[in-house]
């Protein structure tokens, strides 16, 4: 594992602290910064940090808190309090 890598983990963890504790612009601003590191070294996100994180304000979502969480035809559609969607398939 490469010190981008690690660094990228520390941050999501950081992250979803900071979302949990309610410092939602703290959480921004990691968010941010694991997803420079990711571009800056052509590395993946982590699937947790793509799948919860809203790519219009970069927030960290916490189903119930800051984003809901619906069940539709084969997919999951997670709405951010912004009002942006995310869609992903389940099987």
């Amino acid at each position: 594992m490469t010190v981008a890598e690690e660094r990228i983990e520390r941050l999501t963890a950081l992250a979803e602290a900071a979302a949990r504790d309610g410092e939602y612009e703290r959480s921004r601003e990691y968010v941010r910064l694991a997803r420079r590191i990711a571009e800056r070294n052509r590395l993946r996100l982590p699937r947790d940090l793509v799948r919860f994180t809203c790519d219009a304000c970069d927030t960290y979502l916490i189903p119930g808190r800051n984003a809901r969480v619906r069940l539709q035809d084969g997919h999951v559609v997670v709405t951010c309090d912004c009002g942006a969607q995310a869609r992903y398939p389940y099987h």
